[in-house]
């Protein structure tokens, strides 16, 4: 499956459609899963696929980065591939579902993280599963 098969264009509203086809972002504060403290897995929302567990959502202490949903990894490594991203004039590490190549977010540093990574993502980019 690829984020730009014609099929998503109907299961996906038009922000998640901006967001992973197109690289936009939410607003900070907005997003479904900012505040979500349930204990579940992330999945894609193009895909389905796996991208991050409850157990390494946290809230990142920079203020810059807290808008947003904030993961310390990765459910595994073979779920998010990480791509130079140097737009708007400053380099930035974006992830992106490996199996639709959905755009999610950006990971930058951050020793708040019990990793030193943060995985800022966007909300409308997952679908939350209490059952796993």
């Amino acid at each position: 499956m690829n984020i730009h098969d014609d099929e998503l264009t109907h299961k996906l509203t038009p922000e998640q459609l901006a967001v992973l086809r197109d690289k936009s972002t939410e607003a900070p504060f907005t997003g479904e899963f900012f505040n979500h403290k349930e204990t579940g897995v992330y999945n894609c929302a193009a895909c389905g696929t796996e991208l991050f567990k409850s157990e390494q959502k946290y809230d990142s202490a920079q203020l810059s980065l807290r808008g947003w949903p904030s993961f310390a990894d990765v459910a595994s490594s073979s779920a998010v591939e990480f791509v130079d991203d140097d737009s708007y004039g400053m380099h930035r590490i974006e992830a992106v579902c490996k199996t639709c190549g959905g755009h999610l977010g950006h990971v930058f540093p951050d020793d708040s993280s019990p990793t030193g990574q943060h995985y800022c993502i966007n909300s409308v980019c997952l679908k939350f599963d209490p059952k796993k």
